[in-house]
């Protein structure tokens, strides 16, 4: 096989994955609906968490439902268009919503374009995922445990269900979620992190 053709179709799935991936929802929701520019409103982050301190619930749940479809969408689109680099897709998905050229590499903490891109590559394991964000939210209401909680739970759940295969992504993937969420962990340990619906963060 030529050599062009062997580097062309994981360059085209991971160009796909992280154009994709990068497209800041929560920050052109925010702006569309008048609500200002979402990295000077509370923690700066684009992600939901941070659009629902805005008092816009459902520009809040559309940026968690957009940020969870552009992962599924990434992956899926380049398994389609060269099948079999999905996982190369699904990383660069997920990089591309932490580290957007667009916004100077300044982009969000990855745990719902995480859940997309587990759904593309094993659905059930995206299930555990979504029960785990869930519950612990609706249980703790604090959104970095449960976030931090729900993209570890992907590693073992995909180990658990026979899918070893994905195990290094999905727990390389993991581990930059909580790179990203080291303020909060942070916080955690000082006690003084915030509560979903505690109101808006300085």
């Amino acid at each position: 096989m030529p050599t062009e053709i062997l580097w062309q179709a994981p360059a085209l799935a991971l160009l796909i994955g992280y154009l994709l991936g990068s497209i800041p929802f929560g920050v052109l929701l925010t702006r569309a609906a008048g609500a200002g520019d979402l990295r000077q409103i509370g923690s700066g982050n684009i992600g939901a968490t941070n659009v629902l301190r805005t008092g816009r619930k459902g520009l809040a749940a559309a940026t968690l439902a957009l940020d969870v479809a552009k992962g599924w969408a990434a992956v899926a689109l380049a398994d389609a268009i060269v099948p079999g680099h999905a996982p190369l897709a699904a990383a660069a998905a997920f990089i591309g919503h932490c580290y957007p050229v667009w916004l100077r590499f300044l982009g969000g903490k990855g745990v719902a374009t995480l859940m997309g891109v587990v759904l593309a590559l094993h659905a059930p394991a995206a299930f555990v995922y979504a029960g785990v964000w869930l519950g612990l939210l609706a249980a703790l209401r604090i959104s970095s445990v449960a976030g931090l909680a729900a993209a570890f739970s992907a590693p073992v759940s995909l180990a658990l269900m026979g899918r070893g295969d994905l195990v290094p992504l999905s727990l390389a993937l993991a581990l930059i979620v909580g790179w990203k969420h080291r303020g909060n962990i942070a916080r955690l340990v000082a006690g003084t992190e915030p509560r979903v619906g505690a109101g808006p963060r300085a």
